[in-house]
């Protein structure tokens, strides 16, 4: 056990607990997600077949023509799971899945609790050629004219308020490993405001938010990069630039040459033709377009009624209604008799649990001759895990962990090998979650 110096609770209140969450999502809120929300986790049937060991999530077989590609899967979660722990492993984004899984705590689920994961895709409404990005589901297509046949999808992070992604079409202008980061002034302006001086050049390395590779557009200052904080994947939390998992950036970057077109939309509602069945998916329009969600709506519902004439098909309006306000992502059938979401998820395939997530962090021992620091302090064990959650999935991670002292729960994070990577770290915990961490010297840590 770690004995602390004599020092009062640092306890961030609840309110304090929400934003960090809040943080962490950029700017697009989650309207179905309570940080503490204690309902239990979602219950559905048996799953019809047995359990198998994965599904296509990143490359798919396209025929002409083809609207809709994957498939909709679950997983139960283990301890020490997080839902962003989840996303990534199965290539999704972390709105993809803490959306679908409202009833799930995202980032200290409960043991057991069904994951349901949305890998079925509706293609954007546009040429299927080169890359395709759309904002409203940030995910990215690319179609490789080598590979006519072959459609490639990884989610993206995108810009958060007042950093808008841009739209339109532009092309591929320059590939670089390794990059350096070049800071903006406008950026350094901004982490000066926060007490925060930036170099004017950040080398390659963990410290890089460009990650390891970066594919420079022909919109000026814009990047489709890797970044050193892979958890922010599936949010509105760059600067503008489209931001990839570093394994996803990797593959693309190796494939895609310079010249490709990049097409930037953004459509929330999407529609596709899957067989003989009729199926939407819808998003909530980012906060740019907000405004003119009603007029996005207007025009979907149109171009439903023009996809139904066609086949003569009728549809369950009241349906497409609850689809387009749930805004969850899942492409859902809405002609008259189609199955509901519940039978939806019910009927998804079962994927066992792989040994060990993809990139799931993991935490080593303190021992005596760490240092350490103390980042909060809560009566609450829930807030504690979710912080230790949080600050574990940093870019670099912050290795933190919950230990139990004098009935309160504190949170502390180590190893560190000197005081100067106490002192840096804490000052990114400052900086990202505005909690004042203490630090513990070494001869502090006694068992």
């Amino acid at each position: 056990m770690i004995s602390f110096p004599h020092a009062s609770s640092r306890r961030a209140s609840p309110l304090l607990i929400a934003l960090l969450g809040s943080m962490l999502s950029g700017c697009q809120t989650l309207s179905s997600w309570h940080l503490f929300d204690d309902a239990p986790p979602r219950v559905s049937a048996p799953a019809p077949h047995p359990e198998i060991d994965t599904v296509a999530s990143h490359e798919f077989d396209l025929a002409p023509d083809q609207g809709m590609v994957g498939t909709l899967a679950a997983v139960d979660t283990r301890e020490g799971d997080t839902l962003s722990d989840i996303a990534r492993h199965y290539g999704l984004g972390f709105n993809d899945i803490a959306i679908a899984n409202s009833a799930i705590r995202p980032w200290t689920p409960k043991p057991g609790s069904r994951a349901l994961l949305p890998l079925e895709f509706i293609l954007p409404d546009a040429p299927h050629k080169d890359i395709v990005l759309n904002l409203a589901n940030m995910r990215l297509f690319y179609f490789p004219k080598k590979e006519s046949s072959t459609l490639y999808t990884y989610p993206v992070g995108i810009g958060r308020q007042g950093w808008s992604s841009p739209m339109g079409v532009t092309s591929i202008v320059g590939k670089q490993a390794n990059p350096e980061w070049h800071v903006p002034p406008s950026i350094q302006r901004e982490h000066a405001e926060k007490g925060d001086t930036l170099p004017t050049v950040v080398r390659s390395g963990p410290d890089n938010p460009l990650g390891y590779y970066a594919m420079r557009l022909g919109f000026p200052s814009y990047l489709i990069h890797g970044t050193n904080k892979p958890y922010g994947i599936g949010m509105q939390i760059s600067h503008g630039c489209i931001q990839l998992y570093p394994e996803d950036i990797e593959t693309l970057f190796k494939k895609v040459s310079v010249g490709t077109k990049v097409r930037i939309v953004h459509q929330p509602y999407l529609a596709a033709w899957q067989q003989d069945a009729l199926y939407i998916e819808a998003h909530e329009p980012l906060d740019k377009w907000a405004g003119s969600k009603a007029k996005l709506k207007k025009a979907f519902l149109k171009k439903l009624k023009t996809l139904a004439a066609d086949k003569n098909a009728d549809i369950d309006w009241e349906r497409v209604e609850r689809v387009i306000e749930r805004a969850d992502g899942i492409p859902t059938p809405v002609l008259k008799n189609s199955p509901e979401l519940a039978e939806l998820s019910q009927k998804a395939v079962q994927l066992k649990h792989p040994e060990r997530l993809y990139g799931q962090p993991e935490i080593a021992d303190l021992k005596d001759g760490d240092w350490s620091m103390r980042v909060a302090s809560y009566q609450s064990e829930a807030e504690a895990d979710q912080l230790a959650a949080m600050l574990n999935h940093q870019g670099p991670p912050i290795p933190a962990r919950k230990v139990k002292l004098n009935d309160q729960y504190h949170v502390i994070a180590g190893p560190y090998k000197s005081k100067k990577e106490v002192t840096k770290a804490a000052k990114r915990v400052l900086m990202d979650f505005e909690l004042n961490a203490e630090t513990i010297k070494p001869d502090q840590n006694k068992s």
